[in-house]
């Protein structure tokens, strides 16, 4: 029997691997042996509690274990304190998507681990995008979903909606769920405030109305973030002439890290993270800096769509944003386990 950290109470799981542990047994537990002012390092293999829970001893009633279940809830909120002072009126910006988005439970995981960090004193910004929604929507109005190098081609009709789509349901939607789990969002998008201007992507002969980020004023964002609202950002902005533009999410949340002097950037995808073998998915890289990642990409072990996601880390670090972490979005609570464990959920990339 293992237990994980969840939103409101904390309970046991039978389920869920012990190797996913966000806290090993007290007699060592990890954030005592790093430093809370530097950045942490990852311990490959997190111990289980199940050896104190071994079957080879005898039978525990039911009292028994509703009060081993209170016991393990109060120590694991113990053990969460130092990484809680840590991070406790910090900005994190945290670009949603993937299976994360895809899957009910996943998503519900997800937005229930912003609130309780939001809870605890954490300032998270909430960025997303909406790829598997927008095809469904093309599909309903007769239009087919076109790529170029991994990016949406997007011509007038599907520049529509896109908007439609990303700002008018996935964003509300998305705020519904943050409220309706007990904090308090505001859907924005790139165009409100003049949050982002975008620019035309140089590929915009064949990319269509696929735009870059030109400028940030996040001045919309403070009072809400120092309320202790939950922004919720979709990635969708007008360059100064008004017009529409597809802007890559990972990039938008990177260069919103950067504007907000964010103490992290965190990026869910579908992948356990950076992978020192592309065809190994035991190989994960559990940290590294940016000079690490030049020679990976050197060498040709980072490729495809990691490539821009990693691209969009380095520039943030380079911007002041003290960590970045592409972590596995299909990982219950892998937000929780990144931010409130040494061990974290993917890989974490330091200046």
């Amino acid at each position: 029997m293992s237990y994980s950290l969840i939103p409101k109470t904390l309970s046991l799981s039978s389920s869920s691997p012990s190797s996913l542990l966000p806290f090993p047994d007290k007699t060592s537990p990890p954030f005592l042996k790093s430093s809370l002012n530097s950045t942490p390092n990852r311990p490959t293999i997190v111990p289980s509690i199940k050896a104190s829970l071994s079957t080879s001893q005898p039978p525990i009633l039911e009292s028994s274990k509703s009060d081993l279940a209170g016991q393990l809830r109060v120590e694991i909120l113990s053990e969460s304190l130092p990484f809680i002072q840590k991070f406790r009126g910090k900005t994190i910006v945290v670009k949603y998507g993937g299976a994360a988005m895809k899957s009910p439970d996943l998503q519900a995981s997800v937005i229930n681990d912003l609130v309780l960090l939001s809870c605890v004193g954490l300032r998270p910004v909430f960025v997303h995008g909406g790829g598997p929604e927008i095809n469904l929507w093309l599909g309903r109005f007769g239009l087919e979903p076109n790529f170029l190098n991994g990016l949406r081609v997007t011509d007038h009709s599907t520049m529509e909606i896109v908007t439609m789509v990303l700002v008018g349901k996935v964003n509300k939607h998305l705020v519904s769920l943050i409220n309706k789990a007990g904090a308090t969002a505001v859907g924005l998008s790139g165009m409100d405030g003049r949050l982002l201007t975008a620019r035309p992507n140089p590929n915009s002969a064949q990319l269509g109305f696929v735009g870059d980020v030109a400028r940030v004023d996040p001045t919309i964002l403070r009072p809400l973030i120092d309320n202790n609202h939950i922004p919720v950002i979709a990635s969708v902005a007008s360059d100064e002439t008004g017009q529409s533009y597809n802007i890559n999410a990972d990039t938008v949340a990177g260069e919103l890290a950067a504007s907000l002097g964010a103490e992290k950037l965190i990026l869910l995808t579908d992948v356990a993270g950076i992978l020192e073998n592309r065809d190994d998915p035991s190989s994960l890289v559990k940290q590294i800096d940016i000079k690490g990642v030049k020679k990976m990409e050197g060498e040709g072990k980072i490729g495809g769509g990691m490539i821009p996601k990693v691209n969009c880390c380095v520039r943030s670090l380079a911007q002041g944003v003290r960590t970045a972490s592409i972590i596995d979005g299909r990982l219950p609570h892998s937000l929780l386990l990144e931010i409130l464990t040494d061990e974290g959920a993917g890989t974490m990339i330091t200046g």
